[in-house]
């Protein structure tokens, strides 16, 4: 089910803890990055925070900006973001300032925890989950019910965790204050067990005064038919690889990239790639790989369109070419049309054959774009 783009943000001392053991908060973040933050908070629909958090910090979670907030509501969305809590018993305090400032809240509890809070007198939109709260739950009632596409996530640690965890962040805005906490029983940003494989990717690093500020997003393909937000970068990416395709009137512009279980770039490609008129993307993407490479058996095969199960201009379609180098998992965006090949079906071939294939009908519409000339 689609989710909203989950985006943590979090500070740490140079040591990786989230605050210290005294009666105050501890101030990571300097003004400039306060005022950072703010900024996220008016780009996003909603801002998720775990109970602990609420029971530590008693945030508020506002724009500040008067200026952010005008912009929000001049753009037809309310003044404030959607406030979130997450708690598993419910046990909160009604009177916290989370309840009593800004716009809509909302509460995420199991059946249990969401009689305790109403008997409380919590003031939000109680959703019971059934008996265990679990994120995909969250995030699919999050999307579908309540309109939000992009999450950012402020806290804490265990829920900055559970996210990483279970391969549902799209993002890590983490900022790095010059200090050191070094007291043991602090609160760390993650704590033990198991995370993706492979490297993070940076995507920026900036100094906000004396902190600096890293983004990361994740690389790992996923496994067997669960898709992460790993899998919906690199289609992304293959559907801007169908954009730089020769336009042509008689085969579809498809883009495909090759990703090892670790998150590495094996090879890319695009459909008439080098001046070839009949080149697949797979087919392309594939020519660049050694055949004998270790990584082939556990990568993904991404690629804009259902890979072909029959052609004319070769000897073995894409679906077979994916086989015989030993894919195993494909992540496409479009299942193939019957403008050129009648009851295409590359996806039945793949699956008869022992793959994975997980189609993303959230990217349909990007895959599509560079074939709008064609007939149907």
């Amino acid at each position: 089910m689609p989710h909203p783009y989950v985006l943590l943000s979090a500070a740490v001392s140079l040591d990786g803890y989230l605050d210290d053991t005294g009666p105050d908060r501890l101030l990571l973040s300097s003004p400039a990055d306060f005022d950072r933050v703010d900024e996220v908070r008016a780009a996003s629909d909603a801002i998720l925070v775990g109970a602990g958090t609420l029971r530590a910090d008693n945030p508020r979670l506002l724009v500040n900006s008067a200026e952010r907030r005008a912009a929000r509501v001049a753009a037809g969305k309310p003044e404030f973001p959607l406030k979130v809590c997450v708690s598993a018993t419910g046990d909160l305090d009604p009177e916290a300032r989370f309840w009593h400032t800004g716009g809509d809240k909302v509460l995420y509890t199991t059946d249990r925890g969401a009689e305790r809070a109403r008997r409380a007198g919590v003031r939000a939109d109680v959703v019971a989950l059934g008996p265990v709260l679990g994120w995909h739950a969250v995030l699919e009632h999050l999307h579908d019910v309540r309109g939000v596409r992009r999450l950012m996530v402020e806290g804490g640690g265990t829920v900055h965790t559970q996210l990483l965890q279970e391969q549902l962040a799209d993002e890590l805005q983490l900022v790095l204050a010059p200090l050191f906490v070094g007291t043991p029983d602090a609160p760390r940003l993650f704590g033990p067990g198991g995370y993706q494989g492979g490297r993070l990717r940076l995507t920026e690093t900036r100094r906000v005064e004396d902190v600096v500020l890293m983004r990361y997003e994740p690389t790992a393909p996923g496994t067997g038919g669960t898709a992460t937000p790993a899998d919906r970068h690199w289609l992304g990416l293959a559907c801007e690889l169908a954009a730089l395709c020769p336009p042509s009137e008689s085969a579809f512009s498809v883009g495909a990239v090759v990703v090892a279980a670790d998150g590495t770039e094996l090879a890319r490609g695009h459909s008439r790639e080098g001046g070839d008129p009949v080149v697949h993307a797979e087919e392309a993407a594939l020519a660049g790989i050694d055949p004998a490479d270790p990584r082939l058996p556990g990568a993904t095969v991404y690629s804009s369109l259902e890979p072909c199960a029959r052609r004319a201009s070769r000897p073995a379609p894409c679906a077979r070419l994916i086989l015989d180098a030993g894919v195993r998992r494909v992540v496409t965006a479009w299942r193939e049309p019957d403008t050129f090949v009648a009851g295409a079906d590359g996806s039945g071939l793949l699956a008869s054959h022992g793959a994975d294939v997980v189609v993303l009908p959230e990217y349909e519409e990007r895959a599509k774009a560079p074939n709008r000339h064609l007939p149907g």
